[in-house]
């Protein structure tokens, strides 16, 4: 059978996990989460494109679509590297005071550009303030942003082609852009902050390093720089998500940790198949089958998005999640034994993720759904550069069965895939990695780094301040890039700080900028 852990980017991403019969049991390979997901449904319509599943977007979010004619390969003279693509980019100047006026440019991730735009609160209401012009520039490879022509069959057809797929050509796209950008508006000293979530935070900062004279600042949430191996422990991502169950309910935490025993037990009889059956509507379509799948898929995503308010970033959800799933098992009544407690109270777990809303008339399967071209690319990615540590379960996960953790076997895996060897360690060497804080004090500046202790993510994160310039706020409380979202009436005071401390610190940086440049504001 197999199963799927996800957790995402971010955001952040989602994977299939092997699995095969073992002396009767189940063995089931995590592999690496990422909010580049399969979407998830229980009804059979799919979700709003471009858009905050389940919520309206705030009618201050008002974009252009224009496309600018962007290289295939930066980096050499061969012909094949002179050929182009459209990539999209988004933008707002209704707030833009001018030549000398900000830029901020959020670093597209893993999507479709305009999922980001409709999510990250954080510029749409700093712009007015500073006067700024917001950009979202798409990433080469998803939404709408395909090389060979625009079609996404010939940017995936073969390694070949996929081989583009790259973290320095995509930060490479995007100096080029703003570059190009600022020469047509005509405003070679407009200050650039880049801001990023997830991957896109990872970019953020990346491109800071890399490109120190394109944007001035970068604002990183939720940026798991450190999860590669030999920095993060490969454990560390679901031992996180597991105490965040444990923090609400050890009943619930138990409950959920014994149910993939009894889920498997079930499954293997036909009779147990019956039980399931009875216990879960499953769309037309769906197999009892896939509950493994989306129980894990929902305990993953509630801990990595469980936000103090209803969101709906990846499926409609309540405020603190993690909590209302909790509670649902909890007071969920005792059964007679036989599977039939543990499914009704996996039953009432899923019913919290899955059918927030109540408008759901069945629980649909995981498939292939994938409305923000999201999967293909990252899939390439996350087995070639992008090999983040969350690989190992430990046995007092709230996944089971556990998993010890191989990076032998994960490099195997990933060359199976591919049909390439992974390249693990190429990130640490061209951004750094080992004593990245001496490194970042001796050579960067103007980097600002929040993570929410609650989400999985963090375990990889930057949780220290290193200078006056490169600091990193922390939240015990917050979840995935919470900091980036749109403020709310019932946002919690701690929330509220964050924001503010965020915008002073960026006010900052334009303060020096301007008094370095010499530029009256």
């Amino acid at each position: 059978m197999d199963r799927l852990i996800a957790a995402g980017f971010l955001l952040l991403l989602l994977w299939c996990q092997a699995a095969a019969g073992v002396g009767g049991a189940v063995v089931r390979r995590p592999r690496p989460p990422s909010l580049a997901r399969r979407y998830h449904h229980t009804s059979s319509s799919p979700p709003p494109p471009g858009g905050d599943a389940g919520a309206s977007v705030p009618a201050v979010v008002q974009y252009e679509t224009r496309h600018y004619t962007q290289r295939l390969d930066h980096f050499n003279s061969a012909p094949a590297s002179y050929a182009t693509f459209q990539q999209r980019y988004l933008v707002n100047d209704t707030f833009w005071r001018g030549r000398t006026a900000p830029i901020f440019l959020y670093a597209g991730n893993e999507g479709d550009v305009e999922l980001f735009a409709n999510n990250t609160g954080l510029m749409w209401e700093a712009a007015p303030r500073f006067g700024a012009m917001l950009v979202f520039v798409e990433h080469r490879y998803y939404g709408r942003s395909m090389p060979f022509g625009g079609s996404r069959a010939a940017a995936f057809r073969d390694a070949a082609a996929k081989g583009y797929l790259t973290v320095t050509q995509a930060l490479a796209d995007y100096a080029s852009f703003v570059l190009s950008l600022k020469a047509n508006l005509s405003a070679p000293a407009a200050p650039v902050v880049v801001l990023g979530g997830s991957y896109g935070g990872m970019l953020a900062v990346w491109m800071r390093l890399k490109y120190t004279h394109i944007v001035m600042g970068a604002v990183a949430s939720s940026a798991p720089i450190l999860s590669f191996y030999g920095l993060a422990d490969p454990y560390a991502f679901y031992d996180r998500m597991t105490d965040d169950f444990k923090s609400e309910s050890k009943h619930c935490y138990e409950v959920l940790r014994d149910s993939w025993a009894e889920l498997d037990r079930l499954l293997a009889t036909k009779e147990g198949r019956a039980r399931m059956k009875s216990t879960f509507n499953m769309c037309n379509g769906s197999s009892v089958e896939d509950i493994p799948s989306l129980l894990e898929s929902a305990v993953v995503y509630a801990a990595m998005t469980d936000y103090p308010t209803a969101s709906g970033f990846l499926t409609p959800l309540p405020a603190y999640p993690v909590r209302e799933m909790c509670r649902a098992v909890d007071r969920h009544p005792a059964g007679s034994g036989g599977g039939g407690e543990t499914l009704s109270r996996v039953r009432a777990a899923m019913e919290v993720y899955y059918n927030h809303t109540g408008g759901a008339a069945c629980f649909r399967g995981e498939e292939e759904d994938d409305p923000y071209g999201m999967l293909e690319g990252w899939d390439w990615q996350a087995c070639t550069e992008m090999v983040l540590m969350t690989y190992g379960l430990s046995n007092d996960s709230i996944l089971q069965p556990p998993w010890p953790f191989n990076f032998t076997d994960v490099l195997d895996s990933c060359r199976n895939a591919t049909g390439l060897p992974p390249r693990p360690f190429w990130l640490e060497t061209e951004f750094g990695g080992y004593d990245i804080g001496n490194v970042l004090k001796r050579s960067a500046s103007n980097i600002l780094f929040f993570n929410g202790l609650r989400d999985p993510w963090s375990t990889g994160g930057m949780l220290k301040s290193i200078s006056d310039s490169i600091i990193a706020l922390v939240e015990p409380k917050g979840a995935h890039h919470v900091d980036l979202r749109f403020s709310n009436k019932d946002d919690p005071e701690w929330l509220t700080r964050v924001r503010a401390k965020e915008t002073r610190i960026i006010a900052r940086w334009l303060k020096q900028y301007y008094s370095d440049e010499a530029i009256s504001t």
